[in-house]
């Protein structure tokens, strides 16, 4: 008697939360106008003439607080939308910012002391750059508020913190490296990106503070060379040991906790059924078992 095939029937959902939540292209247009806002507000004075009325560059920050907050709500919208996930994405989101925030207040002002930084390394590692982007802003927000730091540089400090997370994200080998290889990297990348976290933010305040040395201040109008020269220099002289102690306990974080952390946050992200596809198995059966009628 022939053989029939019993209809294929779903197997247990399977979870790919190995990687991080991947970017579609609504979430990548997304973080490329946000960015792209980012860089202007950032950068502008450096090509400003001399008559340009710098001092305007102070007042950018209501402007850029007003085109942040919406499109940090673009790209949660258009990652979810991207990838399918549901509110639990959002719960967690809440909750890891929740305890950056905390984290903040346990370092902030002593010699860039700050634990948010590892915190953010390995959360945007596990979440992914649109999910990264956004949690790094939200933290430095709430953070703000927790501490007080509410002023002018907040929107700065947001977007700069913003682009710190999900440079981890955006990290390669997301499949192939783990255990101490993956920790070495997200060290490596804490340290890197802690100075660069510090330098974006030095050319905010850098352009609108006056009265320095000739050798350090920014001059409107003069050619961008010249000012990025002072720049450097500006840099070493105020904030190089800051920068310094920000890298360096990232990195000692990252190498002692990373591990641990990286499993808690992957379980957390498999709880919350982040990407989660049904896979299907096919079946076979002879007729009499799909008959119901058992072998010999």
């Amino acid at each position: 008697m022939s053989e029939a095939k019993k209809p294929e029937k779903p197997t247990k959902k399977t979870w790919s939360t190995d990687r991080p939540v991947r970017l579609g292209p609504r979430s990548v247009a997304a973080l490329v106008l946000i960015s792209g806002i980012g860089v202007a507000f950032f950068g502008w004075p450096l090509l400003a003439d001399a008559q340009s009325g710098l001092a305007a560059h102070a007042g950018d920050a209501p402007w850029l607080f007003a085109a942040l907050l919406p499109l940090l709500v673009a790209v949660v919208v258009a990652t979810i939308a991207d990838s399918g996930m549901d509110a639990k994405a959002v719960a967690m989101l809440g909750v890891l910012a929740a305890v950056g925030a905390a984290l903040r207040p346990l370092g902030a002002g002593t010699a860039g002391l700050e634990p948010m930084f590892f915190l953010m390394v390995l959360s945007g590692r596990v979440l992914g750059p649109g999910f990264g982007f956004v949690l790094g802003s939200v933290t430095m927000f709430a953070s703000a508020l927790l501490t007080g730091g509410v002023g002018p540089w907040m929107p700065f400090q947001m977007l700069s913190m913003g682009w710190f997370t999900m440079g981890a994200g955006l990290l390669p080998g997301a499949h192939r490296v783990r255990g101490r290889a993956e920790l070495l990297m997200l060290a490596a990348y804490g340290a890197l990106a802690a100075f660069a976290y510090g330098t974006v933010m030095n050319l905010h305040g850098w352009t609108i503070i006056t009265g320095m040395s000739s050798g350090i201040s920014f001059h409107p109008g003069d050619p961008l060379h010249e000012n990025l020269v002072r720049f450097v220099a500006y840099c070493a002289a105020t904030s190089l040991g800051w920068d310094l102690g920000r890298a360096v306990l990232t990195v000692v974080l990252t190498l002692t906790l990373g591990g641990t952390l990286l499993k808690a946050l992957r379980r957390a992200t498999r709880r919350a059924a982040f990407e989660a596809p049904v896979a299907f198995e096919e079946a076979q059966v002879t007729f009499e078992e799909a008959r119901g009628t058992p072998r010999p």
